[in-house]
């Protein structure tokens, strides 16, 4: 009997879409989301995914940056995965994994994997830079969400009732301080 086949899908955020990472012509059993950077290793979705295969299964991702931006994490992961018989494959890459990894495949998971490490640090570094250069010019780092002017008026109406802003914030989906920058600026 063959097993399942199981998507992983990551996004880094909760607004990010999951649509390009897209399984185009291959029936998946079941698919687990993450919406979390790769960078952390809290991901519930991963981790009840893990739990959830068994021996004849293969888990689909998209891309080796999906499934883990750290190598020591990849590697792991498709070791014990493997180890247990269950196949891992990546879409974007073409490459898959079983028990039986040559040691070129080994090399090969190993480079791809450090590329995405790297990748990773670039960003991280670029999104200092940023927060650095954006502190410097007397900004706030990070990207505030923009109100129409209606949400604006909504948002002014309510503290002016008296309502608390905490409430407001999250009905807005907006952060406290975001809120605040927004009074202060009216």
């Amino acid at each position: 009997m063959t097993g399942q086949t199981i998507a992983y899908v990551r996004v880094s955020s909760v607004d990010q879409n999951t649509d390009r990472q897209r399984f185009d012509g291959v029936k998946v059993d079941k698919i687990f989301t993450d919406k979390c950077s790769g960078g952390t290793r809290n991901r519930p979705a991963l981790t009840e995914m893990l739990r959830y295969v068994r021996e004849g299964d293969t888990i689909l991702c998209h891309s080796i940056d999906r499934l883990a931006r750290d190598l020591q994490d990849l590697l792991h992961l498709v070791e014990t995965l493997t180890a247990r018989g269950v196949g891992v494959r990546f879409i974007k890459e073409a490459l898959t994994f079983e028990g039986n990894a040559s040691p070129m495949q080994t090399m090969i998971l190993q480079v791809m994997g450090s590329f995405a490490q790297f990748e990773r640090s670039l960003i991280k570094e670029r999104q200092r830079e940023g927060q650095q250069a954006a502190r410097a010019r007397g900004k706030l780092p990070g990207r505030r969400k923009s109100l129409s002017p209606e949400q604006i008026t909504e948002l002014k109406a309510r503290v002016s009732a008296h309502e608390p802003k905490a409430r407001i914030a999250r009905d807005l989906g907006i952060s406290r301080e975001t809120l605040y920058a927004y009074l202060k600026a009216a």
